[in-house]
């Protein structure tokens, strides 16, 4: 839970001072949070959820352009029971989430350039991290263990290379989370992310432009039958920053192309994937004490149609909170099967407070698939398109510098589809809130 300004800002907790040789530091967030009308299939109706995410850093610099960081996180929840919703997106106890050495090498592709390198296990965002990060409203995050390289030129030109081998989070059965039981998480070469961005300042209408390329592929492990994905995904963005009294943009495109097997059987056949996303928003800051900024927005992930291709897009590891809606109990849309337009206003109060308020209609992009992450299918069509109209409110509130507040409120009134489809839960609307508390050492 970070309370970078603007509102729409996200990302890891802050970095010890450059400047020191030794630092340590440590957050603790404790979440209450509840849900009534759940709009998942196959989980409680209602639920209450206490989630506590305790982490500790510790950066060593012997030198200005060596630095070691080794980090525990520890994520843990009670009070939920077999028909909640927890997996290990919400629990692993203890677990030394980063253990690497960077190494900043300064001029080394000419005058004003540099190289940073990064070597271990580390938490990996590419990009606009629709794809790859560490979601921080999330109780878990996101490890890898590999290397990283992060190129920059004096001409604006940047680059990022990366190949790594993303943290399997375990335990992973239903009683060990509720239990809250410790074990080691674990990488092996059956998963496999690598790739990279190519990205340069103010090319077009003083905009950032991107290209990207990122491999995902799986195959199964002892205990762990997988869809043996091989992705291939391939992205381009455009971006302008928000300033005062400023339109900003942005534009991004993502193909997926590659191969998944159609069920976890060891002898599923085979479907070729021919998947899409697209993202859009264009935004105005305006002037005044408040520094409110108002976009349009549109995002539209491609389904899973009838036929021999596979066409519903697929994440990876992306992010969500800051696009769309928050996770954990609440968790019902994810960038698959839908198409969404919206409304987005951030405003700035005073110097320890941010808002965001959010308005979505949905629809499914395609009928016969499940919508988002609700698990909720028709698989006939016959449910329609509509799934709902959904206002997503966030408060954030630095008490303190050491002790900063939120409160997420999500209202989700049922369209047609999620009240009808076969698996749909009963109810008509969908109430979400949480209660967060960072405390910062």
């Amino acid at each position: 839970m970070i309370f970078a300004l603007p509102a729409h800002a996200e990302g890891p907790p802050p970095r010890p001072p450059k400047d020191k040789l030794f630092a340590l530091s440590a957050t603790l967030r404790a979440r209450y949070e509840a849900i009534d009308g759940q709009a998942r299939a196959h989980f409680n109706r209602s639920d209450e959820l206490v989630s506590f995410r305790t982490i500790l850093t510790a950066d060593y610099r012997p030198d200005p352009q060596v630095h070691l960081v080794a980090e525990l996180w520890d994520s843990r929840v009670y009070g939920g029971n077999r028909g909640t919703p927890v997996s290990t997106g919400e629990v692993n106890t203890l677990e030394p989430a980063q253990l690497f050495v960077g190494v900043t090498l300064p001029g080394a592709l000419g005058k004003g350039s540099k190289i940073d390198l990064q070597a271990g296990r580390f938490l990996l965002a590419l990009g606009s991290r629709r794809l790859v990060a560490a979601d921080e409203y999330r109780n878990t995050t996101n490890s890898s263990t590999g290397v990283r390289a992060d190129l920059a030129t004096p001409g604006g030109w940047k680059a990022t290379l990366v190949y790594v081998l993303p943290q399997q989070r375990l335990p992973n059965d239903l009683d060990s989370l509720l239990d809250n039981d410790v074990a080691l998480d674990r990488e092996r070469f059956d998963l496999v992310l690598w790739g990279g961005l190519v990205a340069r300042a103010k090319t077009i209408a003083g905009a950032m432009a991107e290209i990207g390329f990122v491999h995902f592929g799986e195959r199964d492990a002892p205990g762990r039958p997988t869809r043996d994905r091989s992705l291939d995904t391939f992205s381009g963005r455009l971006i302008r920053d928000p300033a005062p009294q400023t339109w900003d943009f942005e534009l991004e495109g993502i193909v997926q192309r590659g191969t998944v097997s159609a069920s976890l059987a060891t002898n599923a056949p085979t479907q070729d994937v021919r998947a899409w996303f697209v993202h859009g928003d264009l935004g105005y800051s305006f002037a005044g004490p408040w520094k409110p900024r108002l976009a349009l927005e549109y995002d539209h992930a491609s389904g899973d149609r009838p036929g021999e291709r596979y066409s519903r897009f697929d994440p990876l590891l992306g992010m969500r909170r800051a696009d769309l809606a928050p996770g954990a109990l609440y968790n019902a849309i994810l960038r698959s099967n839908f198409i969404s337009p919206g409304v987005r206003l951030e405003a700035v109060p005073s110097a320890k407070t941010d808002l965001m308020v959010s308005y979505r209609p949905f629809w499914l992009a395609a009928r016969e698939d499940a919508f988002s992450s609700t698990g909720v299918q028709d698989s006939s069509g016959r449910s329609g398109s509509f799934a709902g109209h959904q206002l997503d409110t966030r408060l954030r509130y630095s008490l303190t510098p050491t002790i900063r507040l939120e409160a997420d409120v999500v209202m989700l009134a049922k369209g047609r589809f999620l009240r009808e489809a076969p698996n749909a839960p009963p109810g008509s609307w969908t109430r979400y809130v949480s209660i967060n508390t960072m405390l910062l050492f």
